[in-house]
């Protein structure tokens, strides 16, 4: 049984290597509160979330309609951000993007690129980045979260997820600060298929086709390279 010092001490190095590496956000590690069965998010907050499913039935026009509801009720509160996320996928380069709206208004636009990765990690990546930015909005009590990849919104809440617990964790963290400050505070993810070609998504379905980033390594084999080195040098220390 390690002790709290020894428990602290691997949660430091590892978060502290991950820095190192990518110099942003923090780090998956083994201990962490989300892991743990007894104080796991979805367990204490289960009702401070929920997912809207398009219809099965392709229902296109009724979904849709649903949409602009939600959207003219939303643009009525101050309180209220809508992160609408998209993630194309060219040449081997994820392109990325959110945008974020309060009271119907476009105030933060996101973009990142990403180089050999999965559609699946970009696009939570993406999730990742709109919530954070989402959060640390000042009065901002519920979330709107439209993406057309719902699948991939579900896997934050599985934490059994293990090629994806760095982003699942980091999101789980986030939301419980969201969810504590305020027992109102809740968050709704919205699926929005590519094919209604609703407004709002469509804009950012169009902003990741629109950039055509060039690759910085010239092949997948001097990248795996790289990753192997780095991870080699973090293994050996």
């Amino acid at each position: 049984m390690l002790t709290d010092r020894q428990k602290n001490s691997i949660k430091r190095y590892l978060m502290d290597s991950y820095n190192k590496l990518h110099g942003v956000f923090p780090s998956f590690f083994p201990l962490d509160p989300e892991l743990n069965p007894g104080s796991r998010i979805i367990n204490i907050f289960q009702n401070r979330f929920s997912f809207n499913l398009a219809s099965k039935a392709k229902n296109d026009s009724a979904h849709s309609q649903q949409l602009d509801d939600m959207m003219i009720l939303s643009s009525m509160s101050p309180h209220t951000a809508i992160v609408v996320s998209d993630t194309s996928v060219k040449n081997n380069i994820a392109t990325s993007v959110s945008h974020i709206h309060i009271q119907d208004n476009p105030l933060i636009k996101t973009v990142h690129h990403m180089a050999y990765i999965t559609s699946t990690k970009a696009e939570l990546f993406t999730i990742r980045c709109g919530l954070s930015q989402a959060c640390n909005k000042e009065n901002i009590s519920k979330i709107i979260v439209i993406t057309d990849s719902i699948h991939v919104a579900k896997k934050i809440f599985n934490t059994k997820s293990h090629p994806y617990q760095i982003h699942t964790t980091a999101i789980l963290n986030e939301l419980r600060q969201f969810f504590t400050t305020c027992q109102g505070n809740h968050i709704e993810f919205w699926e929005c298929p590519s094919r209604l070609k609703w407004n709002l998504h469509k804009s950012t379905d169009k902003d990741s086709k629109a950039f055509k980033p060039i690759p910085v390594l010239p092949s997948k084999i001097s990248w795996d390279f790289c990753k192997t080195v780095d991870s080699n040098n973090y293994i050996n220390l």
